[in-house]
Protein backbone atom coordinates (compact mmCIF):
# COMPACT_ATOMS: atom_id res chain seq x y z
CA UNK A 1 0.00 0.00 0.00
CA UNK A 2 1.30 3.41 -1.16
CA UNK A 3 0.71 6.17 1.72
CA UNK A 4 1.36 9.90 0.75
CA UNK A 5 3.00 10.14 3.94
CA UNK A 6 5.63 12.24 2.63
CA UNK A 7 2.86 15.03 1.84
CA UNK A 8 2.67 16.62 5.30
CA UNK A 9 4.84 17.19 8.42
CA UNK A 10 4.67 14.94 11.02
CA UNK A 11 1.74 16.19 13.29
CA UNK A 12 -1.86 15.48 14.07
CA UNK A 13 -3.10 18.17 12.58
CA UNK A 14 -3.56 19.96 9.77
CA UNK A 15 -1.74 23.27 10.81
CA UNK A 16 1.59 21.85 9.24
CA UNK A 17 0.22 21.13 6.27
CA UNK A 18 1.29 22.85 3.12
CA UNK A 19 -1.83 23.34 0.51
CA UNK A 20 -0.72 21.44 -2.34
CA UNK A 21 -1.75 21.76 -6.02
CA UNK A 22 -0.40 18.51 -7.99
CA UNK A 23 -2.29 16.62 -9.92
CA UNK A 24 -0.30 13.54 -10.64
CA UNK A 25 -0.90 11.66 -7.01
CA UNK A 26 -4.84 12.72 -6.88
CA UNK A 27 -5.51 11.48 -10.50
CA UNK A 28 -3.86 8.27 -9.84
CA UNK A 29 -5.26 7.42 -6.68
CA UNK A 30 -9.14 9.05 -8.57
CA UNK A 31 -8.81 7.86 -12.00
CA UNK A 32 -12.63 7.75 -11.82
CA UNK A 33 -13.29 10.78 -11.90
CA UNK A 34 -11.28 11.28 -15.11
CA UNK A 35 -8.70 14.71 -15.20
CA UNK A 36 -8.34 16.71 -12.82
CA UNK A 37 -7.50 20.34 -12.46
CA UNK A 38 -6.90 23.16 -10.00
CA UNK A 39 -6.72 21.14 -7.03
CA UNK A 40 -6.01 22.13 -3.37
CA UNK A 41 -5.72 19.23 -1.36
CA UNK A 42 -4.00 18.51 2.31
CA UNK A 43 -2.31 15.49 3.06
CA UNK A 44 -2.87 15.50 6.79
CA UNK A 45 -0.78 12.65 9.19
CA UNK A 46 -3.78 11.28 11.61
CA UNK A 47 -2.03 10.19 13.96
CA UNK A 48 2.04 9.96 15.56
CA UNK A 49 3.54 7.45 18.26
CA UNK A 50 4.68 10.25 20.66
CA UNK A 51 6.72 7.59 22.23
CA UNK A 52 8.57 7.31 19.34
CA UNK A 53 8.87 3.54 20.36
CA UNK A 54 6.82 1.38 17.65
CA UNK A 55 7.30 1.62 14.47
CA UNK A 56 4.17 1.29 12.10
CA UNK A 57 1.78 2.31 9.82
CA UNK A 58 1.20 6.16 9.61
CA UNK A 59 -2.50 6.85 8.84
CA UNK A 60 -2.65 10.02 6.29
CA UNK A 61 -6.27 11.65 5.67
CA UNK A 62 -5.87 12.93 1.70
CA UNK A 63 -8.80 16.02 1.34
CA UNK A 64 -9.52 18.80 -0.92
CA UNK A 65 -11.28 19.88 -4.35
CA UNK A 66 -10.29 19.85 -7.46
CA UNK A 67 -12.27 20.95 -11.05
CA UNK A 68 -13.81 18.07 -13.23
CA UNK A 69 -14.04 18.90 -17.20
CA UNK A 70 -17.49 20.52 -17.90
CA UNK A 71 -20.40 18.29 -17.53
CA UNK A 72 -18.28 14.84 -15.80
CA UNK A 73 -20.55 15.90 -12.78
CA UNK A 74 -23.94 15.13 -14.40
CA UNK A 75 -22.26 12.48 -16.51
CA UNK A 76 -21.48 10.59 -13.15
CA UNK A 77 -24.95 11.45 -11.78
CA UNK A 78 -27.08 10.99 -14.42
CA UNK A 79 -25.79 7.65 -15.77
CA UNK A 80 -25.40 6.10 -12.69
CA UNK A 81 -27.52 3.96 -10.47
CA UNK A 82 -25.98 5.45 -7.35
CA UNK A 83 -28.70 6.79 -5.88
CA UNK A 84 -27.02 10.56 -5.35
CA UNK A 85 -28.23 12.73 -2.68
CA UNK A 86 -27.77 16.09 -1.25
CA UNK A 87 -25.32 16.21 1.45
CA UNK A 88 -22.77 18.59 2.22
CA UNK A 89 -19.16 17.88 3.37
CA UNK A 90 -18.51 17.89 7.15
CA UNK A 91 -14.82 18.47 8.90
CA UNK A 92 -13.58 20.97 5.83
CA UNK A 93 -10.05 21.60 7.26
CA UNK A 94 -9.96 25.43 7.57
CA UNK A 95 -6.57 25.86 4.59
CA UNK A 96 -9.62 24.17 2.32
CA UNK A 97 -12.18 26.76 2.85
CA UNK A 98 -11.33 29.66 0.06
CA UNK A 99 -11.08 26.75 -2.29
CA UNK A 100 -14.86 25.33 -1.86
CA UNK A 101 -17.06 27.00 -3.85
CA UNK A 102 -19.45 28.84 -1.61
CA UNK A 103 -23.12 27.94 -3.60
CA UNK A 104 -22.27 24.35 -4.11
CA UNK A 105 -24.69 21.91 -4.20
CA UNK A 106 -23.21 19.06 -3.17
CA UNK A 107 -24.48 15.49 -3.37
CA UNK A 108 -23.30 12.02 -2.45
CA UNK A 109 -23.34 8.63 -2.63
CA UNK A 110 -22.38 5.61 -0.75
CA UNK A 111 -22.11 3.54 -3.70
CA UNK A 112 -20.00 5.68 -5.40
CA UNK A 113 -17.78 5.99 -2.52
CA UNK A 114 -17.57 2.70 -3.04
CA UNK A 115 -16.95 2.58 -6.54
CA UNK A 116 -14.41 4.86 -6.31
CA UNK A 117 -12.39 3.32 -3.11
CA UNK A 118 -12.80 -0.47 -4.81
CA UNK A 119 -13.96 -0.57 -0.93
CA UNK A 120 -9.69 -0.71 -0.22
CA UNK A 121 -9.47 2.50 2.03
CA UNK A 122 -12.51 5.20 3.11
CA UNK A 123 -13.60 7.91 1.28
CA UNK A 124 -16.31 10.28 0.36
CA UNK A 125 -16.73 12.21 -2.72
CA UNK A 126 -18.73 15.20 -2.94
CA UNK A 127 -19.77 16.67 -6.57
CA UNK A 128 -21.44 19.71 -7.10
CA UNK A 129 -23.21 19.81 -10.61
CA UNK A 130 -23.19 23.33 -11.01
CA UNK A 131 -19.39 23.43 -10.89
CA UNK A 132 -18.01 20.72 -11.81
CA UNK A 133 -16.20 20.22 -8.07
CA UNK A 134 -15.48 17.60 -6.53
CA UNK A 135 -14.46 17.76 -2.71
CA UNK A 136 -12.86 14.68 -1.55
CA UNK A 137 -12.21 13.53 2.06
CA UNK A 138 -10.33 10.43 2.30
CA UNK A 139 -8.04 8.25 4.74
CA UNK A 140 -4.45 6.14 3.35
CA UNK A 141 -6.07 6.58 -0.50
CA UNK A 142 -4.35 3.46 -2.45
CA UNK A 143 -3.42 3.55 -6.49
CA UNK A 144 -5.33 0.90 -8.04
CA UNK A 145 -3.72 -2.36 -8.95
CA UNK A 146 -4.76 -1.81 -12.64
CA UNK A 147 -3.14 1.30 -13.13
CA UNK A 148 0.53 0.30 -13.40
CA UNK A 149 3.85 1.24 -12.26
Amino acid sequence: MTLLAACTANSKSADGAKVRTDLEPLERRFGGLGPLSDARWLGIVLSTDSRGSIPGPTDVRVVGTAQLRSGTVAAITDASQQSFQPEVPTQLPEKLAEFVPKDARWVRSDSFDHDMTAGMYTGAFYLDPGTDTVYFDTTNPSVPADSGP
